[in-house]
């Protein structure tokens, strides 16, 4: 497939790469799923700004990008809890946002 638009082998993928991306396309499914069968009017929050739980999905997404960057320039591999204060924040996003 040398030359195709479909050869990927210049992305070294691997497992937990493709882990990655897959829990984030079922988030965003369920996400998805739970907007229809359960609909939700946006609230304001501590930001004061209306927010959906697409909206807090968003935020806690690129807040836990910044916070695991942040991490490796502070402390560097591994990301174990880094990964563990980003699903605090996450959690704090969707209570309090």
């Amino acid at each position: 497939m040398e030359g195709s638009a479909l050869d990927f082998s210049w992305m070294a993928w691997t497992w937990q790469t493709a882990l990655f991306f897959s829990l984030i396309v079922l988030t965003l499914i369920g996400m998805g799923i739970w907007s229809v069968k359960s609909p939700q009017a946006p609230r304001v929050g501590i930001l004061h700004i209306e927010t959906t739980p697409g909206d807090r999905l968003f935020i806690s997404l690129l807040g836990s990008a910044f916070i695991c960057l942040g991490w490796l320039a502070a402390f560097g591999p591994p990301l174990w809890w880094a990964v563990l204060v980003c699903i605090v924040y996450a959690l704090a996003v969707f209570r309090w946002v």
